[in-house]
């Protein structure tokens, strides 16, 4: 299976910001759909954003419109999530998975194959 490591999470002020990163492991990661999720205490897993294999397109759920931004780097087998503006209520386990690519599927759903372990984020007000 794919391996996923995510890295970046932190305790960070309201207002400030955060750069998430998720290494995978293989020679493949250009043929995956990546996504970050998020997970608080009591609460469900969310979706958050996703950008498709070809990185021509992405999706953001409407709580980080205009504040985070997902980008990937396929030399390095790594996707990153930019976080601006943080909220405490973004305070959550964050989360990176991936798919194989394949035609037509929408990027905005739980159901991705493979998931990292998590890094944490915790926004103070």
């Amino acid at each position: 299976q794919v391996q996923l490591v995510e890295s970046g999470g932190g305790l960070v002020q309201a207002g400030g910001s955060l750069r998430l990163s998720c290494a995978t492991s293989g020679r493949t990661f250009s043929s995956y759909d990546m996504g970050w999720f998020r997970q608080a205490p009591g609460k469900e897993r969310e979706f958050v954003t996703a950008v498709s294999w070809s990185g021509g397109s992405t999706y953001y759920a409407d709580f980080v419109k205009g504040r985070f931004t997902i980008s990937r780097d396929n030399a390095k087998n790594t996707v990153y999530l930019r976080m601006n503006s943080l909220k405490p209520e973004d305070t959550a386990l964050y989360y990176c998975a991936a798919r194989p690519r394949l035609m037509g599927r929408a990027l905005a759903t739980m159901e991705y194959d493979y998931w990292g372990q998590g890094t944490q984020v915790t926004v103070s007000s």
